[in-house]
C-alpha cells in the first residue's frame, strides 16, 4: 500500500492501551508494557516530517519522561527491551538528525509482535514506520516494510489491503533490481488468493513461481512455493498430493521457524490420510521446538485433533485445555480452526449438541473474518451433523485400516520416524 494512502483510523497507538482493561490490571507488567509502547511510539511521532518541528526542550522533556518509564521495563521482559530500544533510538535520531536510525528498532518490535500474534499492534508499529520514516527509508527497507505490512494484513484476513501492499512491494523490488523480494511479493499475492478460496488459480500461480525460483537459484522462495502448493492441494481435498510438497518445503527451508511451520503442515496432512502416528510425531516435534505463538498454537490444535481421531478422551481434554490457555491471543483463522476441531472432537465422542454449538461458534468467527474456505467447510459439516453417527462409525473403521500410502508418503513416514528418534 503506498505510504500516501496510509493513516491511523483513531488515536495513534491506542491499541496498546487496550491492555489496560480495568483498575486491577493497570499495574500489571502486561499493562505497563502497553503503556510503555504507547509512550515510546508517541515519542517517535515527534520525528515525522509532516508536523511542525519540535523544540529541543520539548523533545527532551518528553524523552526524559518516556525513558524513565521504559527503562524499568527493559530488564522485566523481552518486549520491554524492544520498547526501551525504540525510545533510545528516537532520541538518537533526533540528536543526530537522521530519521533512519529509528528503523531497526521499529522493524524488530513489529517482528516480535507478529511472532506473539499481536497482529493489530504489529500493524500499528509498521504503520508508524511507513508514516514517520516513509520515503526516507532505503528502497530495500521500503520493500521489507511493505512485505511485512502485507503479511500481517493477510494473517488478519484483510486480503484487499494485503494484496495492495504485496503489489507495492513487488513494484519497488522490480525497480530496485531485487529479484528475491519481487518473487516474495508474487508468493504473497498467490497466498492471498489461497486465503480467499481461489485454490486452483493460486496453485497455478505458485507452480509458475516455483519454476522461476528454481531457475533463479532462490532456495527460500522455492520452499515457500512448495509450501503454498501443498496448501492448495490440501484444501482442494488432495492430501496425498499435498504431503510431498510440504515435506520438500521442510527440507528446503534453512531457518528453524519456517522449517517447523512446514513440518506442522506435514503433520496436519498426514492425519487426513489416516497416518495418526506420523502426524503426532511431526506435531510433537513442532510443539517441542516451536518458538512462536502461531507455530505452537497450530500444533496444539492439531494434536487435539489427533487425540480425538484416536478416541483418546484424556489426550483430547489435555490438548484442548492448552489451546484454551492461548485462545485470547489466537488470530481469527487459528481460533476458528480450534472451535471447528473441538466440535469435530465432541462429535467423535458422541456429544452432538455440544459439537453443534462449537461448530456454530467456528462459523461465526470465520464469517466475521471473511474466511470463506472455512465457512464452506464448516457449513458442510453442520449440514451433515444429523447423519454424523454413521460417519463417525465409518471413521473408526478407517482408523483401524492401513493408511493411504504411496512411495512418496512411505518415504515421508520413514523420515519422520528417524526425526523423532
Amino acid at each position: 500500500m503506498p505510504v500516501s494512502g496510509l493513516k491511523f483510523e483513531s488515536l495513534p497507538h491506542a491499541i496498546f492501551l487496550q491492555r489496560v482493561s480495568g483498575p486491577e490490571s493497570a499495574t500489571t507488567l502486561e499493562a505497563r508494557l502497553g503503556q510503555g509502547a504507547f509512550l515510546a511510539l508517541r515519542l517517535v511521532d515527534l520525528l515525522a516530517s509532516d508536523r511542525a518541528p519540535v523544540s529541543t526542550d520539548a523533545f527532551h522533556y518528553q524523552w526524559v519522561a518516556t525513558d524513565r518509564f521504559c527503562r524499568e521495563l527493559h530488564a522485566a521482559a523481552t518486549e520491554g527491551a524492544h520498547v526501551h530500544g525504540i525510545a533510545k533510538s528516537a532520541s538518537e535520531s533526533y540528536r543526530l538528525g537522521d530519521i533512519q536510525l529509528i528503523s531497526p528498532a521499529l522493524f524488530a518490535y513489529a517482528h516480535f509482535l507478529e511472532a506473539e500474534l499481536r497482529l493489530e499492534e504489529a500493524l500499528d508499529v509498521l504503520t508508524t514506520l511507513l508514516l514517520v520514516v516513509g520515503n526516507r527509508l532505503s528502497t530495500k527497507d521500503q520493500v521489507a516494510a511493505q512485505l511485512r505490512f502485507a503479511r500481517v494484513h493477510r494473517k488478519l484476513n484483510r486480503f484487499d489491503e494485503a494484496d495492495a501492499a504485496y503489489t507495492e512491494a513487488g513494484e519497488l523490488a522490480t525497480v530496485g533490481g531485487d529479484r528475491y523480494s519481487a518473487l516474495l511479493s508474487r508468493i504473497g499475492r498467490a497466498n492471498t488468493m489461497l486465503g480467499r478460496g481461489n485454490l486452483a488459480d493460486a496453485e497455478r500461480r505458485l507452480e509458475e513461481i516455483l519454476g522461476d525460483a528454481r531457475a533463479a537459484g532462490e532456495r527460500d522462495v522455492e520452499a515457500r512455493a512448495e509450501q503454498g502448493i501443498a496448501a492448495a492441494f490440501y484444501y482442494m481435498g488432495q492430501p496425498a498430493e499435498a504431503i510431498p510438497h510440504a515435506w520438500h518445503a521442510f527440507q528446503l527451508y534453512e531457518e528453524d521457524d519456517s522449517k517447523l511451520r512446514a513440518l506442522g503442515d506435514v503433520g496436519t496432512m498426514l492425519l487426513s490420510v489416516g497416518d495418526a502416528t506420523g502426524a503426532e510425531r511431526a506435531l510433537a516435534e513442532v510443539f517441542r521446538r516451536g518458538r512462536t505463538q502461531e507455530t505452537v498454537s497450530n500444533a496444539l490444535v492439531e494434536l487435539m485433533h489427533c487425540a480425538s481421531y484416536r478416541r483418546d478422551h484424556v489426550g483430547f481434554a489435555r490438548w484442548r485445555e492448552r489451546c484454551e490457555d492461548r485462545l485470547a491471543d489466537m488470530p481469527p483463522n487459528i481460533r476458528a480452526d480450534f472451535y471447528l476441531k473441538q466440535g469435530i472432537g465432541q462429535a467423535r465422542f458422541g456429544r452432538y449438541r455440544r459439537a453443534e454449538v462449537l461448530l456454530k461458534e467456528a462459523l461465526a468467527i470465520a464469517a466475521a473474518a471473511g474466511l470463506h474456505e472455512f465457512e464452506f467447510r464448516i457449513e458442510r459439516i453442520l449440514a451433515g451433523l444429523p447423519d454424523c453417527q454413521q460417519a463417525v462409525a465409518r471413521e473408526m473403521q478407517l482408523a483401524t485400516e492401513p493408511v493411504v500410502q504411496t512411495a512418496e508418503l512411505r518415504e515421508v513416514s520413514e523420515s519422520l520416524a528417524q526425526l523423532g528418534g
